[in-house]
């Protein structure tokens, strides 16, 4: 029964965060504030109440419209809350009460930010970058000391180097930009909680889960740009909750 208790404090936790990085991944890249400010409607401008801004709930007691002007809410908002809840929830489970357990919902918070930034503007805001860098190396810091701190800072500068040569070629075979800047930083992010053969597998999977819109773009003669820093994140993610190892890499490549 508490545990129970737990997986719905952790979920309703997260659908309230998720809606908190839904402004933060909105807001930060035009420069707006976004922590003391109130929310408003998108159209009237009207200050939302706190009954306008329960996670989930007030979407659907206002079937998707202002209670204000009556106009359509964005979604968005709605999807990422269940979304993050439903992460914070895996992080509970997967790791329970500890110290992992704070580097776990470090990585679901980068990776909702991130997505709805890149997503929206094709941007991945440098502030959030160095925030959950110096996050990440305090709790490394705390799970195994400076020897731990120093590993985990030389990986991330060798997924740096290794994707900023990446970019390097992609730009030359492609005769323009390949992916962004932040995708080359974040990187670095991945190596303060991977080691250096699962940050590098990261680039392989983030680059599989993008291969078929890629395609299905492709096919339909479509330019759009699509961001590379989401995909990137699913593939960390997945690593980081699959708790895979490089020996079991390693094993699965008979080596």
């Amino acid at each position: 029964m508490e545990s129970i208790m737990y997986y719905i404090l952790f979920f309703i936790l997260g659908t309230y965060m998720g809606s908190f990085y839904t402004v933060v991944g909105l807001r930060l890249p035009k420069n707006e504030p976004f922590i003391l400010s109130r929310s408003k409607c998108d159209e009237c401008k009207h200050t939302l109440s706190l009954f306008d801004m329960i996670p989930l709930l007030s979407y659907i007691f206002l079937k998707g419209r202002c209670r204000y002007c009556k106009s359509k809410i964005d979604i968005l908002s709605t999807y990422i809350e269940f979304f993050t809840g439903l992460l914070f929830l895996v992080a509970y489970h997967s790791f329970g009460i500890s110290v992992e357990l704070l580097l776990a919902i470090g990585v679901v918070s980068l990776l909702v930010i991130i997505i709805v930034s890149d997503l929206t503007y094709l941007i991945i805001p440098d502030e959030v970058l160095v925030f959950f860098a110096i996050y990440f190396i305090i709790i490394q810091f705390i799970l195994s000391g400076i020897s731990g701190v120093l590993y985990h800072l030389a990986v991330g500068l060798f997924l740096f180097v290794i994707m900023y040569l990446i970019m390097i070629i992609g730009n030359k075979a492609f005769k323009k930009e390949s992916m962004g800047g932040g995708d080359v930083k974040m990187m670095f992010l991945f190596g303060l909680v991977l080691d250096p053969l699962l940050g590098a597998l990261t680039i392989f999977l983030g680059s599989l889960f993008a291969l078929p819109i890629s395609i299905g773009l492709y096919l339909s003669k479509n330019e759009r740009v699509i961001p590379f820093g989401p995909f990137l994140l699913l593939g960390f993610a997945f690593i980081f909750f699959t708790k895979i190892t490089s020996v079991d890499i390693i094993k699965w490549l008979g080596l």
